[in-house]
């Protein structure tokens, strides 16, 4: 679905970004007007246009806060992070030693911070412990009474963080008597930012802890505690939960059951025979000829970064390790697939994943482009999307 830009990646970026507009994170006009600075398939531009705007914005919400008006900067802070959370997202050249990465990704923290802050709902910044460290992550309360509520565990995909969870899944969740608990975990926001840890297959080992986490809150319900997953945060969860069973139920938006397909649907057969073979360097020159596409570029840059991989070529060997096989049918809990009619990523796989949930009650709901939801976790049709998940959740949850 084109939308503002030529270019599919940005296209796709930019409707995700006003797609956040549902829940006061972007205001359509501040889109269209820095796309309109934007040179299709210019990076540097991308960059430029998104962090003017996202600067403009937070001083607006800056200035407001100083005067006194919490809730215009409320709304101007949630949309300069999401804002800054953009600006950074094609700085994939060195992004582990960019000094830009960690100044835009850090303004997205604190943008975010300020404006939770503000919220008339109580939102706890928290620390979970995992390993020898902490995840950070936020919990988003109904209210302040220390009711047990149905809480959401959201997990983030191959590229989003935990000030997105909001957007995502929170705010629905809030306007229907559901916490939030959202964190970076090993290969996401702060924590690869930050920390340097890279992402993990066996998603097992960093979701029990923050379960562990959850059942120490008397805020959360321990029996209705749903795992979510954006993106491929659908595998981590569904990984996850094969081998937690405390959880009540899974969303899967949207399903992934092999995280390697994605690469290796887009690679010839002799670039997959050089990667088996151990021929980087052959591999290696294809996939940096490949990569003159702005999404092939990011797809592989970013997993270089957040996978922990030496090459292109070790990038689809590491992703490998990301597959349900031999691990879906010991999820027991109700699970909603999700699908897009027009997932350019993960095509096929959520059908597939419903398949193999032998021993799980599962849905499988595709939303369609005829409806505005057809694309990769339904940027854009925020509200439909949330309709589903949450009907879908209020029946499979058991009551209180």
């Amino acid at each position: 679905m084109k939308f503002l830009l030529d270019d599919g990646s940005f296209s796709f970026e930019t409707l995700r970004t006003a797609g956040f507009a549902a829940y006061q994170g972007a205001d359509l006009g501040e889109v269209i007007a820095t796309a309109r600075d934007i040179t299709d398939s210019s990076e540097a531009s991308w960059h430029r246009a998104w962090k003017a705007t996202a600067e403009r914005v937070a001083a607006i919400g800056e200035r407001s806060l100083a005067a006194g008006h919490r809730g215009s900067a409320r709304e101007a802070l949630l949309r300069a992070s999401n804002y800054y959370r953009t600006a950074e997202f094609y700085l994939r050249e060195a992004p582990a030693t960019d000094p830009e990465v960690a100044f835009l990704s850090t303004a997205s923290r604190r943008t975010f911070a300020v404006a939770v802050s503000l919220f008339d709902s109580p939102v706890e910044t928290v620390a979970i412990p995992y390993e020898d460290t902490t995840l950070p992550g936020y919990l988003f309360l109904v209210d302040d009474s220390g009711t047990p509520r149905p809480t959401v565990v959201y997990t983030n995909g191959y590229d989003s963080t935990a000030e997105e969870s909001y957007f995502v899944i929170a705010a629905a969740a809030l306007r229907r008597g559901y916490n939030v608990l959202a964190f970076d975990g090993p290969g996401q926001g702060a924590v690869l930012r930050e920390q340097k840890l890279v992402f993990r297959a066996d998603w097992e080992a960093v979701s029990t802890p923050v379960v562990d986490y959850a059942l120490t809150r008397p805020e959360i319900d321990p029996a209705r505690i749903t795992l979510f997953g954006y993106s491929l945060g659908g595998y981590m969860v569904a990984r996850a939960a094969a081998y937690d069973h405390r959880v009540a139920a899974l969303i899967l938006d949207d399903g992934v059951f092999d995280f390697a397909g994605a690469f290796e649907r887009a690679l010839p057969p002799e670039v997959l025979a050089w990667i088996d073979e151990g021929r980087d360097e052959a591999a290696d020159a294809a996939l940096g000829a490949a990569a003159e596409s702005t999404q092939v570029r990011w797809a592989l840059d970013n997993g270089v970064w957040a996978l922990g991989a030496r090459s292109y070529a070790d990038l689809p060997r590491r992703s490998r390790a990301f597959t349900l096989d031999g691990h879906a049918d010991k999820i027991v809990a109700p699970t909603l697939v999700l699908d897009a009619e027009n997932d350019q990523f993960f095509a096929g796989q959520p059908r597939l994943v419903a398949e193999r949930l032998v021993s799980a009650r599962a849905t499988l709901v595709t939303l369609s482009e005829a409806e505005g939801s057809g694309e990769h976790c339904h940027v854009g049709a925020f509200h439909r999307a949330h309709q589903v998940m949450f009907d879908w959740l209020d029946a499979a949850l058991p009551t209180a």
